[in-house]
């Protein structure tokens, strides 16, 4: 049994670039998960390429109605390298059918068949709302005004058994100012009652200034907005395209908290821009991170960069560029 994230990273290839909880690969996810212990990863948390019609710079792995026969053989080996306490979360935006007003059910299908096939628990589902999204898609939204824009996408947090890894303390959001003041005079304006439900609150809610926080929904709204980090700078000094499809930092966090403590090992099979290492890197949470596009890999290399400077980009930028291992400590 591995025990060290040490005894992990020495049977990969050699990474593009390391820091100090983490490494970053270029190369094909599924071969590198075969190389994976068994047992050896506490959370794989990511979002790959969405079966889009409308192509996108990161390219599309499947059309829609290919989409789960192509992506089974990496959760296969996603279950088989999962901690048995470990998670499995997975971010899959919506997909309107070629032609048609109608939504693909694309993702409920995933979800059906790894459940059925390979013996996934479905923990919980989560909603990410995005507020920000833009409008789309534009034949059915903006142009004949007969939908509304899409911006939930649906996070199936799936496990190996009932009980995974979990602490909600580890997420709980601050109370609205409403709640702050009938917690701080409860005995003014609070009558201990049933609900229409039958359900008995009261000594729950009596008690509620203990948990130090509300319990937080399964709906995430979470604009993806980012614009000045030092990833987008370095880009723009260099002139290299940044990952156009990116997670928003407080997306991985929520899960990276819930479901994990520090010094466990986090995995993204789908790296892109890596917002997931960088965040796990900040949580004290050994990451990885598997990415087949080295233009990719190499930019990412900048979320872990604390000042700009031109000329340590740019000798940054070389030595990624010519497969030199860089430490970036």
């Amino acid at each position: 049994m591995v025990t060290k994230f040490s005894d992990i990273t020495s049977i990969l290839p050699k990474p593009a670039y390391v820091t100090k909880y983490g490494a970053a690969y270029v190369g094909d996810a599924l071969h590198l998960l075969k190389l994976l212990p068994d047992e050896s990863i506490d959370l794989v948390i990511t979002s790959p390429p969405f079966p889009l019609q409308r192509v996108k710079a990161y390219g599309r792995p499947a059309e829609e109605e290919k989409f789960v026969g192509w992506i089974l053989p990496f959760t296969a080996e996603v279950r088989r390298v999962l901690k048995k306490s470990g998670s499995f979360v997975i971010d899959l935006g919506g997909v309107f059918k070629k032609g048609r007003p109608v939504k693909s059910l694309y993702n409920y299908r995933f979800l059906i068949e790894v459940v059925d096939k390979q013996n996934w628990v479905l923990c919980q589902e989560f909603f990410w709302f995005n507020p920000s999204k833009l409008p789309s898609p534009i034949e059915w939204v903006n142009k004949r005004k007969i939908r509304v824009k899409d911006s939930v996408n649906t996070i199936w947090w799936l496990s190996k058994t009932d009980f995974p890894k979990a602490n909600v303390n580890n997420v709980l959001i601050e109370y609205s100012d409403r709640m702050k003041t009938l917690l701080k005079l409860r005995e003014r304006f609070y009558r201990p009652k049933k609900r229409p439900s039958g359900h008995d609150i009261s000594e729950k809610f009596m008690n509620l200034d203990e948990q130090k926080g509300a319990i937080p929904p399964n709906l995430l709204v979470i604009p993806n907005t980012e614009s000045s980090s030092t990833y987008l700078s370095a880009c723009r000094i260099l002139r290299i395209p940044p990952n156009p499809a990116r997670f928003p930092e407080e997306l991985p966090e929520f899960f990276i908290k819930f479901l994990t403590e520090p010094g466990d090992v986090v995995l993204d099979i789908f790296a892109g821009s890596n917002t997931t290492g960088f965040v796990a890197e900040r949580l004290k949470r050994h990451w990885l991170a598997f990415e087949i596009k080295k233009e990719y890999v190499i930019a990412s290399a900048f979320r872990f960069i604390d000042k700009i400077d031109e000329n340590d980009l740019k000798k940054i930028l070389e030595d990624l560029t010519k497969g030199k291992l860089v430490d970036l400590q």
